[in-house]
C-alpha cells in the first residue's frame, strides 16, 4: 500500500499540488487521471521520490513499519527503489540488448542471482507475458510495438517488485494491443499482489482495469472511486472528462 497524505508540491511559486490525499492498495490497478496539467506526472514522480514535496508524506507499507519517501536519505530511497517497477511511457528498451538481455539488466545490477538463476528469471518473466521463445535473441527494433510493451512488462516484474508504477502504458498503441497490455497489467497485478499506480488518459483503460481511479483537477483530489462507482459519481468535472464522447455517454447511460 501507498497512503499519499496532504501533499502540496510547487514549482517557482506555484502550487501544482495542493493538499493531496489518497490510498493505493495492493493488489489493484490504481489509476491516476485528469486532464493534462492537472499534476498527475508530478503527484507519480513525487511518490517515487524524483520531487520532494514542500509538505506532506507519502508512507510506503503500512502500520508501524511504514516509511516515508519523503524524509528518506539517498541510500534509503535507493534500497526502496529495489522493490519498485517502472513502465515507461516509451517501454525504454536498451536498442542495443536482445529482448532477453533487457529483462536480464536489472538482475544483474540489483540481484544477488547466479549467472543461472538471471537466465531462469528472465525467461519466467517473458513467458509470463507470452512472448515466444523465439524472440528472446532479436532487438527490440526488430519487434512491434506491442511485443515491445510486453518486454517492458516483464522487465518492470523481474525484480519481483512490491510496486508497479506505469506512465502511459498504451500510447502509441493500437485498440487491441491496448486492451492485451491492459489485461496483462492487471493480471501480473492481481497474480504477485502488487500496488500498481497507472496514469492514463485513455478512457478505455479506465474503465475496464480501474479498480481505485484518483481524478485531479487543477492540482487537488476531485474524486477517487472505483470503475463502478464512476459511472454514478455526482461529479460534474469528473463526467465532463470520462463520459466527453458520445460512445461513452451512451456506455454510461447503459450502466445506471
Amino acid at each position: 500500500m501507498i497512503d499519499v497524505q496532504n501533499l502540496t508540491k510547487q514549482f517557482d511559486g506555484t502550487t501544482v499540488l495542493d493538499g493531496v490525499s489518497a490510498t493505493f492498495r495492493d493488489g489493484e490497478v490504481n489509476m491516476i487521471i485528469g486532464q493534462s496539467g492537472s499534476g498527475k506526472t508530478v503527484l507519480m514522480k513525487s511518490m517515487i521520490g524524483l520531487h520532494k514535496p514542500e509538505s506532506g508524506r507519502i508512507l510506503y507499507g503500512e502500520g508501524a513499519s511504514a516509511r516515508n519517501i519523503c524524509a528518506m536519505s539517498e541510500s534509503e530511497l535507493r534500497l526502496l527503489h529495489r522493490e519498485v517497477g517502472m513502465l515507461f511511457q516509451g517501454s525504454a528498451l536498451f536498442d542495443s540488448q536482445t529482448v532477453v538481455e533487457n529483462v536480464m539488466f536489472p538482475l544483474e545490477m540489483f540481484s544477488d542471482m547466479n549467472p543461472d538463476q538471471i537466465v531462469e528469471r528472465a525467461r519466467f518473466c517473458l513467458e509470463r507475458v507470452n512472448i515466444p521463445e523465439r524472440a528472446y535473441r532479436l532487438m527490440p527494433g526488430e519487434i512491434s510495438g506491442g511485443m515491445q510493451k510486453r518486454v517492458a512488462i516483464a522487465r518492470a516484474i523481474a525484480l519481483n517488485p512490491k510496486y508497479l508504477f506505469c506512465d502511459e502504458p498504451n500510447s502509441g498503441l493500437d485498440p487491441r494491443t491496448s486492451l492485451v497490455i491492459d489485461q496483462l497489467i492487471s493480471d501480473v497485478t492481481r497474480e504477485f499482489g502488487i500496488c500498481t499506480i497507472v496514469n492514463s488518459h485513455d478512457m478505455n483503460s479506465i474503465l475496464e482495469i480501474g479498480d481505485n481511479i484518483l481524478f485531479l483537477r487543477n492540482g487537488k483530489k476531485e474524486w477517487q472511486g472505483s470503475r463502478h462507482e464512476i459511472f454514478h459519481a455526482d461529479n460534474e468535472a469528473l463526467n465532463d472528462f470520462v463520459f466527453a464522447s458520445d460512445l461513452f455517454k451512451k456506455v454510461r447511460a447503459a450502466n445506471r
